[in-house]
């Protein structure tokens, strides 16, 4: 660099290094529609799913007065008759204007059977003046259902009324706060851990069915005649130009109860009754199985082709025996692959939502399923989001494992 500053004159250095900033101006033009896309398409979506697994201002916009008169309960005993007032008086006017309904439904993701109490008091309250409610507002409430005088029903309004809140985290790790603010097991249903075991359960049996299939399928391959070798390649790749529903249906016509499955069963003398089939978790992993073996393939198939095959006849003529030649030079040679297919079928398994959702019935369902439940049907996003954020948590400390046990720079996919 001394000697071509001692060469090139000054007018010539300032005018390549305005050439040069050129130049990088127009590589980083080239790759903005690219980084506009990951914006758009990753990082806004996964920024917005993480603030709505904390933000609720759901209460605060429908009630805000109550939520600032409950702000300062100490959630042991039943709140001041203020609270009750101004609690009866704004659900008069949401009565009014018929929004009663989505408080009723906020306060009942927190206290359960709230929504008919919610709904049904705010029908009673719709013609009753003013003044009334605000003199007589607790007397009104307990009178119109006793369960307005729990304190239990108040703890939940208030913690709903939090605009940031740490609730839907809770739910989703089955916890919950009681009334000296500790956290704990939820008395209620658990389920969310349980469904998340049961998540990853069924995508490490799929990997493995997946390894236990593939690994031989494509040794075969790319030890076969480029002839044969060529016409089971198309047979695998087969399934990517099929429909992922088309093949889904596939199997709900063969694991039916009157399906081919029985049917054939029943004609060979095996089974004298059909059996239930669809609509299990057995039915989940053997359809995912199918869909994803493909993503194991292909990985090991390249790393296999890959593969010198003077190694394994240097073993052989070393007199090591086939197997012990196999297990430790092709073995090993073929991790890269077998990591890759392997990582990749068990993080699209964990995410899976459309297999499970079709023949998965309620034994077969995984997280992905109840996260579309409350989007689509319950429109609890904040514990959709939530449950969301920890499935990738969990995605992110199962690759940041995978990467400290093995190395995410032994993955080869091709």
């Amino acid at each position: 660099m001394a000697s071509q500053q001692a060469v090139l004159s000054a007018n010539e250095i300032q005018a390549e290094t305005r050439a040069l900033r050129r130049r990088k101006r127009a590589s980083l033009l080239l790759v903005v529609p690219l980084l506009v896309f990951i914006f758009f398409a990753f990082v806004a979506p996964i920024a917005t799913m993480l603030y709505r697994s904390v933000y609720n201002p759901t209460l605060v916009e429908l009630i805000p007065k109550t939520v600032h008169e409950l702000s300062g309960w100490k959630k042991t005993e039943l709140p001041e008759p203020v609270v009750f007032s101004t609690f009866a008086k704004e659900l008069k006017q949401l009565a009014e204007a018929r929004r009663s309904g989505v408080l009723a439904a906020a306060i009942n993701r927190a206290y359960p059977g709230a929504s008919s109490l919610v709904n049904a008091t705010a029908r009673k309250f719709r013609k009753m003046p003013d003044d009334k409610l605000i003199k007589d507002g607790m007397a009104l409430l307990t009178e119109a259902d006793p369960r307005w005088a729990k304190p239990e029903l108040w703890r939940a309004i208030r913690e709903v009324g939090q605009v940031y809140t740490d609730t839907y985290y809770l739910t989703a790790l089955d916890l919950e706060r009681n009334a000296q603010n500790e956290i704990q097991q939820r008395e209620s249903a658990r389920i969310y851990i349980q469904l998340y075991t049961k998540t990853l359960s069924i995508a490490l049996i799929i990997t493995l069915l997946c390894i236990a299939l593939g690994y031989p399928l494509a040794y075969y391959l790319a030890h076969a005649p480029r002839r044969v070798a060529g016409m089971l390649m198309v047979l695998v790749l087969l399934p990517f130009w099929t429909s992922l529903l088309v093949r889904t249906t596939a199997w709900i016509a063969l694991l039916q109860t009157n399906g081919v499955l029985n049917s054939v069963f029943e004609a060979l003398g095996l089974i004298n009754s059909p059996l239930e089939m669809l609509y299990t978790s057995f039915a989940t992993v053997i359809a995912m199985t199918h869909i994803l073996l493909p993503f194991m393939i292909l990985p090991l198939y390249s790393v296999m082709k890959g593969i010198d095959p003077s190694y394994v006849r240097a073993a052989l003529s070393l007199g090591s025996r086939p197997f012990s030649a196999f297990l430790r030079i092709f073995l090993p040679l073929t991790l890269p692959g077998l990591s890759a297919g392997s990582l990749l079928v068990f993080i699209i398994s964990v995410g899976y939502y459309i297999t499970p959702a079709l023949v998965g019935g309620t034994d077969g369902q995984m997280i992905s399923n109840i996260i579309a439940f409350h989007m689509q049907r319950s429109n609890n996003w904040g514990l959709a989001a939530a449950l969301g954020t920890l499935l990738l948590v969990l995605i992110l400390l199962l690759y940041w494992t995978y990467d400290r046990l093995i190395g995410a720079r032994n993955i080869k996919l091709g």
